[in-house]
Formats: structure tokens, C-alpha cells, sequence
């Protein structure tokens, strides 16, 4: 049987485990962090996406933990309502289409239920050398035994290790687009019932929604800027860089910046693109994020890996023993979709993408090649 590696345990990871298993292969998932990440903001599956969902028989489940958001809030920096609607919101577009909108933890919990005992997990620990032969991908790692597998994945993010190893320097292929995000957990001590609000000025923003039956609330923060140097590791600084943007905003802005400072979840990252020549090197190969990120601007992120891990899965299953043959079909099927998506964020940086710009994006390819 032949095995892989994949880095990174979230939704590219967690479903390209999932359908090479199904193609035959002995997946081994390695995580940096102790078990499945807690946390994150609401994500959205669509178009296509949703195709992959009901392949894996998980269609009807991500339905049944979908938002139920009634609508939207825009305030002014002041706390003034300047608009609201109760068709649509800025985070999931129109409330009637098909599109499933679910929290990130919702998401990951079914895709790693799905996956099944077939696969091999190791928590706790990071890649930390790769080297290739004819043989194979030698992998090292910061705590266990250096281990030998048939290919390796990076499904590891905006910030991949299997990227670096395999291809070079970050600053080579990570795009910054002039913004930079938060999300973390805190208590609906605003009282939302399914209803999400949103305040923003020129250069700020956030986005205030219920969760878990509005028994509590996510909370997404934004602020334009110039690149900024920051230890990706130090929350205390990041936080302290999102209470520096977002003060000046009124309303119940001091409530919400002094809930940040005891988040048990908080993220804190670049508004970025990663844009590569290419998405596989020898016997190492990049999914979603790690090698295509659009960027939460596009919304489209999620809907990317999901495609990218059944593709890739796809392609490596019909080829048999030609790994090179199949990862050039996976980039030939999947570089128009992920040019088409990452435009969303790219030409139109002021606000959702057009209706009829994201309808194309979203169904630009074909699950059946």
C-alpha cells in the first residue's frame, strides 16, 4: 500500500486524508498543535464544494450545523445604523441559495469523523526536513523518528512548512493584500439572535455573530496597513496591534476589545495570496492554502481545499504508479479555478465580489474529468 504524508490536520488535510484512503493509500496526518484546532470563524461551502461534501456523505450533516442567520447590521464607526437587510450577508451573500455557511470547528469534526480509522494521526509535532530519492520522501520531524512515505501533502496553510522545505522562502510566493485579521470566541454579551452585525469606518472593521444557538458569539476583526513585523507566536503583541487599530471605533468596541484579551481561540494572521509556478516538486505536492490561498477576502478558501484535496485524490488514484503524470493533471485541472477565485478578493478589495462574479468562480470546474 502505498503511503503519504500530509501536514496539516484542518479541511485540506482532513479531506485529502480522507479520499486518498479511498484511493488505496495508508495516510498519515501530522499536526503542529496537541489535537484538532478549536475555534475559527464561519466558513462557507459552495458551488462545487458542496459536490465533494456529498461525495463523502456529509452533505445532509453539514446542512443540519449550518448558520441560521435572519440577516445583517452595517453600523457607522459610531454605532449608527446605516443599513441592514434581511436577504443576505456580507459573510455567506444571499440567504436563500444553496450554499452551506458552518463554523470552522463544526466543519473540521465531520470531515475528521469521516475520514475514519484509516488513518494515522500524530499531534504535537512538525515537520522539520524533507528528502527525496527515487524511493521516496524522507521526512524528519521536531519530536518523532524520521519516517519514509511514497509522496507528502502540504495542506498546512498561508504559513507551510512543507512550502518552505520543498520550495523555498515564504517571500517568494506569499502576496500581502494591505490587511491583516482576528478571530476569536467570547460570550453573546450583545444578546444576537441569528443576527450578525457588522461596524466599520475607512480603515477598520468587524463582524459580530451568534454561535452554539446564541449561547455564544465569534467575533472577526480587521484593520488596513502597511505590512507589519510581528512574532507569529506572540498573541499578547497581535492583540495588542488589533486594540491599536480598532479603539477609535466606538459602540461596544472597549467591551469587545477587553473580551480579545482573554479569548481562549484567538488567530491572528496577514490578508494574503500564495501564487506559485508550480504546485508540486518531485514527490511533494501543496493543497488549498499552502499553495493557492485566495485570502479570506474571497471567501472562497474552504471551497478551494475541498475541490484541491478530491482533485488531487482523484487525478493520483487513476494514474497508478505515475505520481508526476497525476500531479501535472491536478495543476492542468485546477489552476483556471483557483485563478477565477482568488480574483474575487484581488478586483473587488472594497467589498464582496459581484453575485455573478462568485456564481462563475465557485462552479468553475468539473469533480469528473
Amino acid at each position: 500500500m502505498k503511503t503519504v504524508l500530509i501536514s496539516g490536520a484542518s479541511v485540506a488535510g482532513l479531506t485529502t486524508a480522507y479520499w486518498l484512503r479511498s484511493k488505496g493509500y495508508a495516510p498519515t496526518v501530522v499536526e503542529r498543535a496537541p489535537a484538532l484546532r478549536p475555534g475559527g470563524q464561519a466558513l462557507d461551502v459552495r458551488g462545487v464544494a458542496l459536490g465533494v461534501l456529498d461525495r463523502m456523505g456529509l452533505l445532509e450533516e453539514a446542512r443540519s450545523v449550518r448558520t441560521r442567520m435572519r440577516g445583517m447590521t452595517m453600523l457607522d464607526a459610531e454605532g449608527n445604523e446605516l443599513w441592514r437587510s434581511t436577504e443576505m450577508t456580507l459573510s455567506s451573500g444571499r440567504l436563500d441559495n444553496d450554499d452551506i455557511e458552518l463554523l470552522r470547528d463544526d466543519l473540521v469534526r465531520l470531515l475528521h469523523g469521516r475520514a475514519g480509522d484509516g488513518v494515522e494521526y500524530v499531534f504535537g509535532d512538525s515537520l522539520s526536513a524533507l528528502t527525496q530519492d527515487e524511493d521516496g520522501v524522507h521526512a524528519e520531524f521536531e519530536q518523532g523518528g524520521p519516517r519514509t512515505f511514497d509522496l507528502v501533502v502540504g495542506a498546512d496553510g498561508l504559513h507551510s512548512k512543507v512550502r518552505q522545505l520543498a520550495f523555498g522562502a515564504e517571500r517568494q510566493f506569499v502576496h500581502y493584500l494591505g490587511r491583516h485579521l482576528a478571530v476569536f470566541s467570547a460570550e453573546n454579551f450583545l444578546g444576537l439572535d441569528n443576527w450578525q452585525v457588522w461596524m466599520r469606518d475607512e480603515t477598520a472593521r468587524y463582524c459580530l455573530y451568534p454561535a452554539r444557538d446564541n449561547t455564544e458569539m465569534r467575533a472577526t476583526l480587521g484593520f488596513a496597513s502597511g505590512p507589519l513585523d510581528y512574532d507569529h507566536r506572540d498573541l499578547d503583541h497581535q492583540k495588542s496591534l488589533i486594540a491599536e487599530h480598532l479603539s477609535h471605533l466606538r459602540w461596544e468596541t472597549p467591551k469587545l476589545l477587553a473580551a480579545m484579551r482573554t479569548a481562549p481561540d484567538f488567530y491572528f494572521d496577514a490578508m494574503a495570496q500564495v501564487r506559485m509556478r508550480g504546485w508540486s516538486a518531485g514527490r511533494a505536492v501543496l493543497v488549498g492554502d499552502a499553495g493557492y490561498c485566495p485570502s479570506p477576502m474571497s471567501g472562497q478558501g474552504t471551497s478551494l481545499a475541498m475541490v484541491g484535496a478530491y482533485v488531487l485524490a482523484d487525478e493520483l488514484g487513476r494514474a497508478e504508479d505515475d505520481h508526476r503524470a497525476a500531479l501535472a493533471r491536478y495543476e492542468t485541472r485546477m489552476r483556471p479555478y483557483a485563478a477565477l477565485n482568488q480574483a474575487l478578493a484581488t478586483e473587488n478589495r472594497g467589498g464582496p465580489a459581484p453575485e455573478e462574479s462568485l456564481d462563475r468562480a465557485k462552479n468553475a470546474i468539473a469533480l469528473d474529468a
